[in-house]
């Protein structure tokens, strides 16, 4: 009956490309400078904008990009955030807050490794949120670029639905909120260390995948498993390709010059600076667990192999008694002792029981089996 209600959760295992993940590594494979993937302008667009002292916040939700111009040197801390990204909006934007044309270019750019610049008193940094499909067990990307100036960031994000930054939202409302006392480099450390944590989040579930996966190792080690460890080595370089590069990113912001960081805020980047280089070193481990138990796989797999073969050897040396005997007696000769006596079947059959009898007690002292 559950076959017939849900035939595609069985019949993706009887189809190679499906099981082992094919399209995934083509994608993870995929990326890179030669031919960069082409932007389709999204269908809508969602443009926010948190403008702040310490005295208080004014939300706004904006229809279109010219309403952001006016937060421009407004003697307030403006956020802007655009989600959904369309190039002429993006150019007109970063026009009118003096965005350099390759930060710009950066901006609209896919699938770009994560990084950090300082282009004409503007600090960049671009770098991926990560998700988890708990549907598909995979581990999912969204670029996020953030433009740091003087009393304004401004962040471009290409899915609408789902970011890691409400913490923020929420903090930015409460009216005793630490991050509206400080300036808007404060808040471009708050950003970050938000998009840090939540690699701990998915860490944490890729980690809970591994554990069941290491039972299921040792357990049954069959193609399904094999595919499961396959799939998983897969997302840890989705993870480890995403994580490794902003380490670098925070450590230039740290040794930055930029007048745009205060030197109170720098300890706060160093904090996110060990965030990143403790999940980059939780990476490694779980890449060390996953070979450990690839090894294990395998191992596994041979000792079966072994246990078949020893079991396989063991029949054939009890069989070999009775194959000689009856091969003697079914030669073709006229004079075969106790062929013509009315025991002599007796004997043969005997002996071709007792021969084996006794080999078997030879085996079990020496611990063959």
């Amino acid at each position: 009956m559950s076959f017939t209600r849900n035939p595609e959760k069985y019949l993706r295992y009887l189809i190679p490309p499906v099981l082992f993940g094919t399209e995934r590594t083509k994608r993870i494979l995929s990326a890179g400078p030669i031919e960069p993937p082409k932007r389709i302008n999204a269908a809508t667009t969602h443009i926010t904008a948190y403008d702040y002292n310490e005295r208080g916040l004014e939300e706004y939700e904006l229809k279109t990009i010219e309403e952001t111009f006016a937060f421009k040197d407004n003697g307030r801390v403006t956020w802007v955030n655009v989600d959904g990204l369309r190039t002429a909006d993006v150019e007109a934007i970063c026009a009118h807050y003096e965005v350099h044309p390759l930060i710009t270019e950066d901006i609209l750019s896919m699938s770009h490794r994560p990084k950090m610049d300082e282009v004409n008193g503007v600090l960049f940094c671009l770098l991926n949120m990560l998700y988890f499909n708990d549907k598909h067990g995979g581990v999912e990307s969204e670029q996020i670029s953030l433009v740091l100036g003087k009393d304004f960031v401004l962040t471009f994000q290409e899915d609408p639905e789902r970011d890691v930054l409400n913490p923020l939202r929420e903090r930015l409302r409460q009216q005793n909120s630490k991050i509206r006392q400080r300036t808007s480099d404060y808040l471009c450390y708050t950003m970050l260390d938000l998009i840090v944590d939540s690699y701990f989040t998915v860490m944490e579930k890729v980690g809970e995948r591994i554990e069941a996966l290491e039972e299921d190792v040792i357990r049954r080690s069959n193609t399904v498993v094999l595919a499961r460890l396959n799939q998983l080595r897969k997302e840890l370089i989705i993870l480890k390709r995403n994580i490794a590069p902003v380490r670098d990113l925070i450590a230039n912001i740290i040794r930055s010059e930029s007048d745009l960081l205060e030197e109170s805020t720098t300890k706060y980047f160093k904090d996110v600076h060990d965030h990143i280089v403790q999940a980059y070193d939780l990476s490694d481990n779980y890449r060390d667990v996953m070979l450990t138990m690839q090894d294990l796989y395998f191992n596994n797999v041979n000792m079966k192999t072994n246990e078949a073969m020893k079991v396989i050897a063991i029949v054939t040396c009890l069989l070999a008694p009775a194959t000689v005997i009856g091969g003697i007696f079914g030669m073709n000769f006229d004079v075969i002792p106790t062929a013509h006596n009315e025991w002599g079947f007796f004997v043969a059959v005997a002996l071709m029981l007792l021969i084996p009898l006794g080999m078997l007690v030879v085996f079990k002292r020496r611990g063959w089996f």
